[in-house]
């Protein structure tokens, strides 16, 4: 009989009223000793915001709305007492991200969710451990090959009659496969067939996931819920059940190609522990790493989680900053010419030095699609110990009062609306909704407002900023771009429905 089977129903009332009262004096404590902010009432003090933001099918819609009434920093009622705050002002976020970075960790509840999807992995390291992991290089062969694999299924396509291309699907295969192949040395094969209703395993998996536009009131509660009682996380509701069947399938797959690869290593190298081609891989890599003769030795779920988390990381993201970049060359024929006439003077497939250093027009591309459709929203961050954090501008407090920092306690919730910095007409000027390539060539003369003062990658936040900014993000680019065959979407016309994944940061 389980511990749990064994408690009487007064038993667990006591408990969870205890974690009640643990939480409501935690949240007292932040609320007591954080700067007072202004900000969206609460519904009452259960519920918080919910009701609003439940109400939204895309939730940072409403915090860029009331980002327009408060301003770069205010308070958000989560309900039971919590207030978190959101913060958009670049000084303070360059404070955060980039200064304090190990005073402000993820909530224990991000770490727990991301834990249970692929384990510890880079998503959930903090402090010291997230030093060990190796930065990511580029594969640019083997985008290359995909991407001429990819153009040949949609000459395929087309050649046999049909008229239209699901290209978000496609989008979704490229990426699984150069996952496959740079991460693992492994051919998911799904490129090989222009039939999509045959998918790899893995695509499965990601499918199970529900689209936050078609999202249920329940799970969007699950969610709201969860960050003040993280022992949700652990109830057998179908949100956890969902989350540990995805690990459980993800620890399967990375199985199979972790013992694969050591066999594959072992062939080529001989006598030597590790090398061959396989060694050329990320999972190559990390083996290494586990290796007594690499010098830093990981354990098999080390290893292992840091397997899922690139399937979690690189997947949707890729595929989603993908598709999103044929829709805008399809909407701007004038952008898709330019790029294509840059890519028509290769002559050949690039080289890693023209991915990163000659083709100006299609970083800019890539800058700008980065930027308008960032893959990651919202950053969530807690107060590991009081502190005091410099702001650009000035802001008037609940009282009235104009103060040029604000106090954060311990444990103080923090929300960094990357989408909202990425998109703000106050940082970037009144051109900020239009998609224009051309701010980037010369960003010292062209970029406006505020947008210089951005400490992210190139003036933009799509990968975070500071210690902990994203460690895929060479990867990710020359993904994007080596997959130039977006340049040939000479389409009039681009009709898609899109539901990206959206998961905790």
């Amino acid at each position: 009989m389980s511990i749990i089977q064994a408690l009487r129903g007064s038993d667990i009332v006591a408990i969870l009223l205890f974690i009640f009262v643990v939480r409501l004096i935690k949240n007292s404590r932040a609320r007591v000793h954080t700067t007072k902010l202004q900000g969206p009432p609460g519904e009452n003090f259960f519920v918080g915001l919910f009701p609003a933001i439940s109400g939204e099918n895309e939730p940072l819609k409403a915090f860029g709305k009331w980002a327009k009434q408060y301003g770069t920093v205010f308070s958000l009622p989560m309900g039971f007492g919590r207030q978190d705050v959101m913060i958009w002002d670049i000084k303070a976020v360059a404070q955060i991200l980039a200064r304090d970075t190990f005073v402000y960790q993820q909530p224990n509840f991000t770490r727990a969710f991301l834990e249970n999807m692929a384990g510890r992995g880079i998503f959930s390291v903090e402090n010291d451990d997230h030093r060990r992991n190796a930065a990511i290089r580029g594969y640019v062969n083997v985008f290359n090959d995909n991407a001429e694999k990819l153009k040949a299924t949609w000459d395929a396509i087309l050649d046999s009659g049909a008229d239209t291309i699901e290209v978000q699907q496609w989008m979704n295969r490229l990426a699984l496969e150069n996952l496959g192949i740079s991460g693992f040395g492994h051919h998911f094969g799904a490129l090989s067939s222009p039939d999509t209703s045959i998918k790899p395993k893995i695509m499965e998996v990601f499918e199970s996931f529900e689209p936050p536009q078609k999202s249920s009131l329940v799970s969007r509660a699950f969610f709201f819920l969860a960050p003040i009682f993280p022992i949700l996380l652990n109830l057998p509701t179908q949100n956890t059940l969902i989350m540990r069947n995805i690990k459980y399938s993800m620890k399967n797959i990375a199985d199979d190609l972790l013992e694969r690869t050591k066999r594959e290593m072992m062939m080529d190298s001989g006598d030597e522990k590790v090398g061959g081609s396989s060694d050329k891989s990320i999972i190559g890599l990390l083996i290494k790493a586990e290796s007594s003769t690499g010098g830093l030795t990981m354990t098999p779920d080390e290893v292992l989680a840091q397997m899922n988390t690139l399937f979690f990381a690189g997947y949707e993201t890729t595929s989603t900053s993908l598709t999103w970049a044929l829709i805008e060359l399809s909407r701007h024929p004038e952008v898709q010419a330019k790029l294509r006439e840059e890519l028509n003077q290769l002559g050949g497939d690039p080289t890693w030095e023209q991915i990163t250093l000659g083709l100006p027009y299609l970083d800019a591309v890539t800058q700008e699609v980065l930027r308008m459709h960032t893959p990651v929203d919202n950053l969530i961050r807690e107060t590991q110990q009081d502190d005091v954090i410099p702001l650009s501008k000035p802001i008037h407090t609940s009282t009235g009062e104009l103060v040029s920092e604000i106090v954060l306690a311990k444990g103080q919730g923090i929300h960094i609306p990357l989408v909202l910095i990425n998109n703000s007409e106050e940082i970037w000027g009144p051109d900020v909704k239009e998609f224009k390539p051309e701010r980037w060539l010369d960003p010292d003369t062209t970029l406006k407002g505020d947008a210089k003062a951005i400490q992210g990658h190139h003036h933009i936040m799509s990968f975070s900023d500071g210690p902990r900014f994203c460690l895929g993000r060479h990867f990710a680019l020359a993904n994007f771009k080596v997959n130039h065959i977006l340049s040939y979407a000479d389409v009039d016309e681009l009709e898609l429905m899109i539901y990206p994944l959206s998961r905790p940061p």
